[in-house]
């Protein structure tokens, strides 16, 4: 179900898709309008369209990659240098280097363009990275865990992209492979489990 102000004004109407295909108005600013724009109603590729995405992939960038070690954004790059195959860029633009490698100001900036953009970016930065994602022609866009922006997700499938929101590439790909930890960390376990294909 999606919701759509008709207008901003106090008192005015709001369209609401429901997913029976049928549509109704109800007050703009009432309680039913508030709660059903924080519904939840785009899906994402599911998990073997994930695994798809992520043994397709050659390349990863990350937007919002930062040099602290304290943050996400450090964390996944670590894991993706050191257990994956991705050639992985960091895109900073108040970086110098991060993980021992060149930080880029932008996406355009980019040697090459990335089979993934992996973006560590509060919720409202995410349709102005959904144009550059578009603008370099990237096919993917995956933002990252925690961040939730269900307009973004329409807009980027509508501009052709794949869109994948609120996970993370790390565990994704650890779950895919193997070496998840309850605490997200790399177990380094060697297992007799089939892998999927």
């Amino acid at each position: 179900m999606t919701i759509t102000d008709t207008t901003a004004a106090s008192g005015e109407t709001a369209d609401v898709q429901l997913v029976n295909g049928l549509s109704c108005s109800v007050p703009a600013d009432s309680p039913l309008a508030k709660l059903l724009r924080t519904q939840r109603t785009w899906v994402g590729p599911d998990a073997k369209e994930r695994l798809k995405i992520l043994r397709s992939a050659k390349s990863v960038a990350i937007v919002g990659a930062s040099p602290n070690p304290a943050r996400s954004s450090y964390f996944v790059g670590t894991y993706l240098q050191q257990s994956t195959d991705f050639r992985v860029y960091f895109v900073n633009p108040n970086a110098d280097t991060i993980l021992g490698e060149k930080a880029y100001p932008d996406l355009a900036s980019l040697p090459e363009v990335p089979d993934i953009v992996d973006v560590f970016r509060k919720p409202s930065d995410i349709p102005a990275v959904i144009d550059e994602v578009v603008a370099i022609g990237a096919p993917t866009i995956w933002v990252q865990l925690g961040i939730w922006n269900q307009e973004a997700a329409e807009y980027g499938e509508s501009k052709g992209l794949t869109v994948v929101m609120d996970r993370c590439i790390k565990i994704e790909h650890a779950r895919f492979h193997g070496g998840l930890h309850l605490l997200g960390f790399d177990t380094g376990q060697i297992t007799a489990r089939k892998t999927i294909r």
